[in-house]
């Protein structure tokens, strides 16, 4: 059997619903999103929800800002709450140079509209009682974002976009993409599915779908650990959340977690995962934990935040995330293949894949970009680029944590 839409979108995690969600409230809702299992079963439903509008590359903030929009837009739309913490966020500056970056960025942020702040430690001390300040030159603050539940996201926009007309088949995995007569063709154990446009939001199974087309995209997974504490008293004590600590020299970000840490630990030397090919038998897995790479991260994670030893581990979580190597997704169409786009390669999918959707359907829709945004493109990368050479990059990306570029 054989169904006809617009457009099909493959991949039901934070991504693939904001692309269907946004395709929707620009008026296409001939749209049909494949899941192979349920939504957020790639590596949406074990990430830490964070959202900023703070990002490594500044021309890509308002991919953050118009993310954290988008949620609480699906929010109001669906009635499915995102849980979001409006903490704010502190990244810190460890270094002159990382300090008088955060304050050229000032112009940025009021252009946007955005609270933005470059603070001293006097201030950091404030907002965050149990955060040891010694050594540090400043922070920047934005006290508006924080985080949302992944889960509950993704849900939001699912439904909001279902109200909207578009549909969504759950365990119905694409098995092959080829083109048509006219268009494209994706099988499924339940057929085939003719469309005009697919957008292709697989995560890091994008790799090996886009195979078969002659396409070498650039993205591998890592294993990517997340720290969880007991109970930390002090905590309880202040009567509100502290903001989500983003830290250049122990390099991680540490939230609050109820009434405890939750910490995202990025290493020195991380490891891959799965570069031969994704096992077909994975589902919502975790992956063993490796304490001994951590500790000399987590080292510092303690000194910068002593609560943090005091109070234990509990949980500590390894799940496979997708990289580039800039660290940055790829989104757009694919040169020589009309009528193909990808939003994949996605390593902070929370905090960028709302508003990365809204951009790409923009551009479907319209026929061009908003504005431009180089950083994203596909095309920035060329189809030869090396395995080695993409390792290299992911690696190095992945190690510089939250070092300020340049």
């Amino acid at each position: 059997m054989t169904e006809k839409v617009q457009t099909v979108v493959i991949g039901g995690g934070i991504v693939g619903c904001s692309v269907l969600y946004w395709l929707a409230k620009l008026g296409w809702t001939d749209t049909l999103l494949l899941e192979r299992r349920e939504l957020t079963s790639g590596s949406t439903w074990h990430a830490a929800g964070n959202v900023t509008y703070f990002g490594h590359y500044s021309s890509i903030t308002k991919l953050y800002v118009n993310s954290v929009r988008t949620y609480l837009q699906a929010e109001s739309e669906s009635g499915q709450p995102v849980s979001f913490h409006p903490a704010g966020s502190l990244r810190l500056a460890t270094t002159e140079h990382e300090l008088e970056a955060y304050k050229r960025l000032e112009p940025l942020y009021d252009e946007i509209g955005v609270d933005y702040a470059v603070v001293g430690p006097d201030r950091i001390g404030e907002l965050h009682p149990l955060l040891d300040v010694t050594g540090l030159h400043g922070a920047a603050h934005t006290p508006t974002d924080g985080h949302v539940d992944p889960t509950g996201a993704t849900h939001a926009l699912a439904k909001a976009a279902q109200k909207l007309g578009a549909r969504i088949k759950r365990h119905t995995p694409a098995t092959d993409i080829r083109r048509g007569k006219s268009g494209w063709v994706v099988s499924t154990a339940d057929g085939e599915v003719e469309a005009d446009k697919v957008v292709v939001a697989s995560s890091f199974w994008a790799r090996e779908m886009l195979a078969g087309l002659g396409l070498n995209l650039p993205l591998y997974p890592l294993e990517h650990h997340e720290v969880i504490t007991g109970e930390v008293p002090g905590l309880a004590e202040l009567g509100f959340e502290v903001p989500t600590v983003r830290d250049p020299w122990a390099p991680s970000n540490t939230r609050q977690e109820r009434n405890g840490f939750l910490c995202g630990v990025y290493e020195s030397n991380p490891k891959f995962w799965a570069v031969d090919g994704i096992p077909a038998d994975f589902i919502e897995e975790l992956l063993p934990p490796d304490m001994e790479r951590l500790e000399p991260h987590l080292v510092r994670v303690m000194e910068r935040l002593p609560a943090f030893g005091e109070a234990g581990i509990k949980t500590v979580n390894n799940g496979p995330i997708c990289y580039t190597p800039d660290g940055c997704p790829l989104l757009g169409p694919v040169e020589g293949q009309e009528g193909l786009w990808l939003a994949t390669g996605f390593s902070i999918g929370i905090g960028t894949g709302g508003g990365s959707a809204e951009y790409l359907a923009h551009w479907m829709v319209n026929g061009e970009p908003e504005y431009d945004l180089p950083l994203v493109y596909p095309s920035r990368f060329s189809n030869d680029l090396t395995r080695e050479r993409c390792l290299e990059l992911i690696r190095q990306t992945y190690a510089a944590g939250y070092v300020t570029p340049g």
